[in-house]
């Protein structure tokens, strides 16, 4: 009897086992399931490609061959292709080895032979090509009826294929970087750099996760980080919700510019708008949205994959702005992801034409991170340094250390008191002031910048960041460049 129960129970054991096995292989593979098919992505034949104006020499500063066509990026849904305008630029006398790729074109634009200007010329020169195509709303470039049907199929399944934000756009430049280089004549495999900012942040962002052709991205005002308003923590939009409703009757907004901050279509969005409230109409539960962006988060934020990238030496820079709408949780990046090198341009984002007088008005950041990124020799930007701080009565100590040989040349901090939470009205509207800013001193010592701040002492917390400069010199030209410390907000109580 013994031996037939210890056979009947590890049978049980083996079918517990096998039940909670497949329980594991689903729940994995629902969370691994990514919108980016990369072996479609991959596949030529299907490009499609409809050539609106064939290979032709292009007189300019540089000299250059251009091509312009339409390509099909793939099937939305059965009978519905998404094609998007796709322009070549390589030099007049050489294949491109590698190329910059960007998607904030117009189609007025796009469809015109380009003039190449900026670090452009000098990509040109050494031999970088550039790739152009439309991350666009689809209602800019004549795709309006199609823009409100996927997101009006979006919204009612929640599947990410109806969405140009988490699969057309990214697909976009995926299938851009196949087209290029099918075209063996013209181009020849090398680095991929992408940049942009906003829609053209955020959808790099999550190309390059998938792609592993591609090496590069500058990104300003986009998401980078999955912070807990984008994954649809009910206590997160909680606080917002009280914070707003405090901000609304401390600044005597009306009811209706009350309810243009709860609404505002970026506040708290996921990977872009924010969505929750159209489909919680649409009969989705709360539960529904966390599943949904717990399924997505590894495949649309940077910070989820940075082992992955880093592994794969892709370089990485990021401009989310100190008051952005897109890129609204900056503190949770700084306390969380302090490593990701970051430049935040005090009192600037989406909307914002106010720049703290104090702002560094000459950065070259982007210039100097594709000549490191695509030329030998060039002298790399900053690395994020560390923060330290310490509290002595009423005076803060800030000290920002960079690692030996970094040969930061300048150092300057903001701090703001009591500033709203992330994604707030009261985050996003008020800005550091004109007085709440000091230069730092250097010691060449220990590589450091530092500085004391006296406190206000009716305030619970402060939070603070400092920018550093490095000159990065390619030819004749010096390009002045910036990298911000952490992002820190410290409780005074």
């Amino acid at each position: 009897m013994k031996a037939r129960a210890f056979i009947i129970n590890m049978k049980l054991l083996s079918a517990v086992f096998i039940f909670l096995f497949g329980i594991g292989v689903l729940a994995s593979g629902q969370r691994n399931v990514s919108p980016i098919d990369m072996e479609e992505m991959l596949d030529a034949s299907t490009l499609d490609v409809e050539v609106v104006q064939d290979w032709h020499v292009v007189k300019g500063k540089v000299p250059t061959r251009q091509k312009y066509m339409t390509i099909n990026v793939g099937e939305l849904w059965p009978g519905q292709n998404y094609r998007v305008p796709v322009r070549f630029i390589v030099p007049a006398d050489r294949k491109a080895k590698g190329f910059h790729l960007t998607g904030g074109h117009q189609l007025a634009g796009i469809e015109k032979d380009s003039e190449i200007k900026g670090v452009g010329v000098e990509l040109l020169i050494g031999g970088v090509g550039l790739v152009y195509t439309i991350i666009q709303n689809p209602n800019l470039w004549g795709q309006a009826e199609l823009g409100v049907e996927m997101e009006k199929r979006f919204i009612e399944t929640l599947k990410p294929r109806y969405t140009v934000k988490l699969w057309g756009w990214p697909a976009s430049l995926c299938r851009a970087v196949t087209a290029a280089y099918s075209e063996t004549d013209y181009f020849e495999q090398g680095k991929i750099a992408m940049s942009g900012g906003s829609k053209n942040g955020a959808s790099p962002s999550m190309a390059l996760i998938h792609d592993e052709r591609m090496t590069a991205i500058h990104a300003s005002r986009s998401p980078i980080w999955d912070s807990p308003l984008r994954m649809c923590d009910e206590q997160a939009w909680e606080t917002l919700n009280i914070s707003d409703q405090e901000f609304a009757h401390r600044e005597g907004l009306n009811e209706a510019l009350a309810n243009k901050i709860t609404r505002h279509a970026f506040r708290g969005g996921f990977f872009g708008p924010d969505f929750n409230l159209d489909a919680l109409a649409k009969g989705h539960s709360w539960k529904d949205l966390q599943g949904f962006t717990h399924r997505m988060a590894d495949h649309v934020f940077i910070s989820r994959n940075l082992e992955d990238l880093r592994t794969r030496n892709v370089d990485l820079y990021f401009h989310p702005g100190t008051n952005d709408f897109v890129c609204f949780d900056v503190p949770w990046g700084g306390k969380h992801h302090s490593d990701i090198p970051v430049y935040l341009e005090t009192n600037l984002g989406h909307g914002k034409n106010r720049p703290h007088p104090a702002l560094e008005r000459n950065q070259k950041n982007l210039s100097a991170f594709l000549l490191n990124h695509f030329f030998d020799g060039v002298k790399p930007l900053l690395e994020s340094p560390e923060t330290y701080f310490s509290i002595e009565g009423t005076t803060l100590t800030v000290t920002v250390r960079f690692d030996p040989g970094s040969q930061s040349e300048s150092g300057r901090i903001w701090w703001m008191y009591d500033r709203g939470p992330e994604g707030s009205g009261a985050y996003l509207g008020e800005l550091f002031s004109d007085d709440q800013w000091k230069d730092m001193a250097f010691d060449s010592k220990t590589n450091t910048w530092a500085i004391e701040i006296e406190l206000d002492g009716k305030a619970s917390y402060i939070d603070f960041f400092s920018n550093h400069r490095k000159t990065i010199d390619y030819g004749s030209v010096k390009y002045p460049t910036y990298i911000s410390s952490p992002y820190t907000r410290i409780s005074l109580r």
